[in-house]
């Protein structure tokens, strides 16, 4: 019998909606609690002073957070995997193009997790044994992330979030933040300028970009919630405090304690002493959850293209392949690669919110199965929002970066407009897609 652990892409029955507002809060506030989330707020600063850092954080996360949540809550509604909830504004097989870049996005995340949780468990053990063993750490992250995805979605929750780890994480961060402020000259830190090469606007794409990264999973957990509205908050607000959180922490580490290079964050932290080590390490372990729903996500999205695979049989795969990748690749170029990331995801999220919106705030369970094979206003609406973020803030080879510089465009910020875009003429093509459908019904 099919359970919660495998389900493929049908609707998620009554019988196994059992996620509550606080179980999906907790869900999500885990997944916010990221080493890698750390580093990118670290990236913020000194380019950025810490009072533009934070509401560049804050601003960021509030726009990134009801993105997420709305995402949530139509999964919730729908009760499908996010890749088969696109077949409605996409088409079945024009969902299949987002699935590609989400199950390339999945790996990618894997591999960046599976990397820095080596490298925070490597600062660790040779912090207090004296060895690395950065392999070795990669392998049993993999092998962890891999057992949690057997478990599914519900059974984390049950087995491992509310039984030890929320309290475990909850209490090293509050440490960990009052290690960063110790001994920090706070009124200095916070009316020291920056010293440029970053804009509030840029900062608050950063922040978007870190948070709207997770909307192409989000329905593949909120399928198991007991009601929408639940879904909404319980993703939104969880992620929100927890992405914040460690947004903030990671700015404050490179101002207090003279960690110039981002990604030496948690070496750092590891050499100040046992106490920290120790909190560095119980959210080291917590990482263990964001490479788990990147697996796990990508296994599911792979069920869009191949409905009759072995759930259990693909998770080995993704898990595999990003376990191989985190020990053959150096992680480089954070911000790139979330921003890339948000060009794709952000106009996407704006054509599913309009068809949404249209089609009564309502999907039927059907409409994922029998829609046409293609719905090319959306398709078209989304290349659109992409090629506007591309414009706004281009990413990829010189010879493209170079060529966009010379149209000169707005310092605007990519990630709103683009959505935006995407939303409108998504909602214009369906608009008119209706009228002539009713134009040529027979009287």
């Amino acid at each position: 019998m099919n359970t919660s652990q495998s389900w493929g892409v049908t609707p998620v029955p009554e019988r196994l909606r059992t996620l509550s507002t606080l179980d999906l809060t907790l869900l999500w506030g885990n997944l916010g609690v990221s080493l890698l989330v750390l580093v990118i707020g670290a990236l913020l600063v000194p380019a950025l002073s810490l009072r533009d850092a934070l509401i560049a954080i804050v601003v960021g996360g509030l726009v990134g957070n009801v993105m997420l949540g709305l995402a949530g809550m139509i999964g919730a509604e729908a009760r499908v995997p996010a890749m088969v909830l696109l077949r409605q504004p996409l088409g079945q097989r024009g969902s299949y193009g987002a699935t590609v870049l989400n199950v390339a996005q999945c790996l990618g995340w894997a591999t960046f997790e599976l990397i820095i949780i080596a490298a925070a468990a490597g600062a660790l053990s040779n912090e207090l044994f004296g060895f690395e063993g950065r392999a070795l750490w990669t392998i049993v992250a993999g092998a962890v992330a891999l057992g949690m995805g057997l478990l599914g979605p519900i059974g984390v929750v049950r087995r491992v979030l509310r039984r030890f780890a929320v309290w475990i994480v909850l209490a090293s961060l509050v440490y960990l933040t009052w290690w960063a402020l110790s001994e920090a000259p706070v009124r200095e830190l916070w009316n020291a300028p920056g010293e440029g090469g970053m804009t509030i606007v840029l900062g608050i794409d950063l922040a978007v970009a870190i948070t709207v990264s997770w909307i192409p999973l989000a329905a593949d957990y909120t399928r198991f919630a007991r009601e929408p509205r639940g879904a909404f908050i319980g993703t939104g607000l969880g992620y929100l405090i927890a992405g914040t959180w460690m947004l903030s922490l990671g700015a404050l580490l490179v101002l207090s304690r003279g960690l110039s290079d981002p990604a030496e964050v948690p070496a750092g932290v590891a050499a100040a002493g046992l106490a920290s080590a120790l909190a560095l390490l119980a959210v080291t372990v917590d990482e263990t959850d964001e490479a788990f729903a990147n697996v796990y996500s990508g296994a599911v999205s792979l069920q869009n293209l191949f409905a009759g695979a072995s759930q259990r049989l693909l998770l080995v795969g993704v898990t595999s392949l990003a376990t191989i990748g985190a020990l053959t690749i150096e992680l480089r170029s954070y911000e790139t690669y979330l921003l890339l990331l948000g060009s794709f995801f952000v106009p996407l999220f704006g054509v599913l919110l309009a068809d949404w919106l249209l089609s009564g705030a309502s999907y039927r369970g059907v409409d994922f199965f029998i829609g046409p094979a293609f719905r090319p206003g959306p398709i078209l609406a989304w290349i659109a929002g992409f090629g506007l973020y591309q414009w706004l803030h281009a990413l990829g080879p010189s010879w493209w970066t170079d060529l966009v510089a010379r149209t000169d465009p707005p310092a605007i910020g990519a990630s709103l407009p683009s959505f935006a875009l995407a939303f409108v003429l998504t909602a214009l093509a369906l608009t008119i897609e209706r009228r002539l459908r009713a134009a040529s019904a027979p009287a």
